[in-house]
């Protein structure tokens, strides 16, 4: 299965991005074969919709888990409508996030984290 993480960068042992849809990277992670990618997310300097593009960056990237610390609902609401879950109020490192999943600590969210266009703020 795939999950996704929000990261600041390129590996395990980067920060969790707080931001979904406009994160600067996903790391994919592959809880079979242990292997992951970095994805650069291409949406980041979007006008608009970009929650709603990210999402279909995962659906595309056939994710099945979603973990992050905010998410739009847009976003929440485009990864719901695909099948996916969506993990957010997780902070710390990309490789901490994935133990503490794995572990069954982390709780899937039933609601959007934070309010339409919101990762604007942080920026």
């Amino acid at each position: 299965m795939k999950i996704a993480i929000t990261s600041s960068g390129k590996d395990l042992q980067s920060d969790l991005d707080p931001r979904f849809g406009r994160c600067l990277y996903f790391i994919i992670y592959d809880t079979v074969s242990k292997q992951y990618e970095a994805v650069e997310n291409s949406n980041i300097g979007g006008m608009g919709g970009v929650g709603i593009q990210t999402a279909q960056m995962m659906i595309d990237k056939d994710v099945k888990v979603v973990i992050t610390g905010n998410c739009g609902p847009n976003a929440f609401n485009t990864l719901q409508a695909a099948g996916i879950q969506v993990v957010a109020g997780v902070s710390g490192k990309v490789e901490k996030a994935i133990e503490e999943y794995q572990k069954g600590n982390l709780k899937i969210a039933n609601q959007s984290s934070t309010k339409p266009h919101s990762g604007l703020e942080t920026r």
